[in-house]
């Protein structure tokens, strides 16, 4: 008996649509990690690109626990002497919530050439509409995510059913 081996050109990309309104940070970025890396398909190989291309809209609603919008600081280097810059969560928040879920999404891929073009295949929009409706993309099954309101006016909570 044979063992299956897929090559790169069986490869097909499809597209997976993530609605990131009530997820947390951390926990949206490493399920979609796993989808663009392809650890969520059957013919999973780790040297070749198997998953799929991931849309994610409402990226200014997902949302970060305990202090880390006020203490969480991203940092970049410029390239030129003392061109180190910061900027706080909140404030990237509110500016470029983007480039805070791609940061995340990112970091959980692998860092080397394959990494960079699963990356490459992440689209990130600040509200709920997108421009890719030609790729024709399928909800993504990334787990439930309900919301339920919590008591004395206190924001809504989010709680997930694994």
């Amino acid at each position: 008996m044979k063992t299956y081996f897929p090559s790169g050109k069986e490869a097909k990309v499809t597209w997976k649509l993530v609605d990131a309104e009530g997820w947390v940070l951390g926990r949206l970025a490493s399920r979609v990690a796993r989808v663009l890396m392809g650890k969520d398909r059957p013919e999973y190989t780790p040297f070749l690109i198997q998953g799929s291309g991931v849309i994610i809209v409402n990226a200014e609603k997902v949302r970060l626990t305990g202090n880390k919008l006020k203490q969480k600081v991203y940092r970049h280097y410029t390239g030129y002497p003392g061109g180190v810059k910061e900027v706080r969560a909140d404030q990237l928040k509110a500016k470029y919530p983007e480039r805070m879920v791609r940061e995340a999404v990112l970091g959980m891929l692998p860092k080397s050439k394959l990494g960079k073009r699963m990356g490459g295949r992440l689209r990130i929009y600040r509200g709920p509409t997108h421009p890719h409706s030609g790729q024709k993309p399928d909800p993504a099954a990334l787990g439930q995510v309900t919301l339920r309101q919590q008591t004395n006016g206190v924001a809504a909570a989010n709680s997930r059913v694994h």
